[in-house]
């Protein structure tokens, strides 16, 4: 969404801001490529909001849904242990507040592709969220939450997040093993989250919160070195994703529609992925002409991009 779609009598339940015109609370530090003066995606509040703070955790929430965010110093911790305390603060800040279905996380890794005491610190990250997950008897496998892991150049580890009353429907790809499911050559512990999530509250409208989208199939990372053929596996992989919702809401989802945001981890490729989407989707479409793109590292060092996204539909959740 564009900020000007954020009326001023109407805070929205929660937001991510790109570019270094967002307000400082809810501003992403990594720099926003495309386009220009910035944007923001607001998440609407549905009713009259109410706030909180469990320590450093900020949340809001609106009866229906929250929103939270938390940034956290890893420094004496190391990530691992600092991923682990943070997530546990996130689900005793759900528990507190009373919404204990974690449906979203965005996670701003700093130094993502570093190498520290021999491993990897994205594979460190996961050892800490698949612990605090397990810790707190929340799904860190079948049914884990949507959710993106970026790589930040530097400050805090900062997790964004969208929670509600009820569980969120997850669902997977056909086209790719499931995230929780991959071999341990991606490291000791699996990342915990769904390919993405179906959420309905009870308006006749339905949320489809698609995860972080990169060019893998099956488990194996394709087309090292190709940024036009990686657009295109990713691509073909969120058709996937939306056809999966399809099947599983009477919500008629299309790609062309989603509002997707795109990581590049180098700025040189803008051009070439910003003509390739227009060329698979469309100038008109939504995706294509509300894309944002944002530089950041991708969980795999060998990834040059990856794309989330989300939409609202009339519909509701099947079976």
């Amino acid at each position: 969404m564009t900020a000007a779609r954020v009326a001023a009598d109407a805070p929205p339940l929660g937001a991510l801001g790109w570019g270094a015109s967002a307000p400082a609370e809810i501003a992403v530090d990594l720099p926003l490529l495309a386009p220009a003066g910035g944007r923001i995606d607001a998440w609407p509040a549905r009713a009259a909001l109410r706030r909180g703070r469990l320590g450093d955790l900020h949340w809001c929430a609106d009866g229906q849904r929250l929103f939270g965010r938390l940034d956290v110093d890893e420094a004496g911790l190391g990530l691992e242990q600092a991923t682990w305390r943070a997530y546990r603060a996130l689900f005793a800040a759900l528990q507190e507040a009373g919404y204990p279905a974690l449906q979203r996380v965005w996670n701003f890794v700093p130094r993502i592709n570093d190498d520290e005491a021999g491993l990897e610190r994205y594979r460190q990250f996961n050892i800490g969220r698949q612990r605090a997950f397990l810790e707190a008897g929340h799904a860190a496998f079948e049914g884990a939450p949507a959710a993106c892991a970026l790589g930040a150049r530097g400050g805090p580890l900062s997790i964004r997040f969208l929670a509600g009353r009820q569980p969120a429907l997850a669902l997977e790809n056909p086209r790719q093993v499931p995230a929780w499911r991959y071999s341990e050559r991606f490291g000791p512990r699996s990342p915990t989250f769904s390919r993405a999530v179906l959420a309905a509250d009870g308006t006749g409208q339905v949320d489809l919160l698609v995860s972080g989208t990169a060019s893998i199939v099956g488990e194996a990372s394709c087309h090292p070195g190709d940024v036009s053929a990686q657009l295109a596996e990713t691509l073909a992989n969120l058709r996937a994703v939306v056809d999966a919702a399809r099947a599983r809401s009477t919500a008629r989802f299309a790609l062309e529609q989603l509002d997707c945001t795109v990581y590049l981890r180098d700025p040189a490729d803008l051009e070439p992925v910003r003509a390739g989407l227009v060329a698979a989707l469309g100038a008109s479409s939504r995706a294509a002409a509300n894309a944002v793109y944002v530089q950041a590292d991708i969980c795999r060092r060998e990834l040059l991009l990856e794309i989330e996204a989300h939409a609202r539909a009339e519909g509701e959740l099947c079976g």
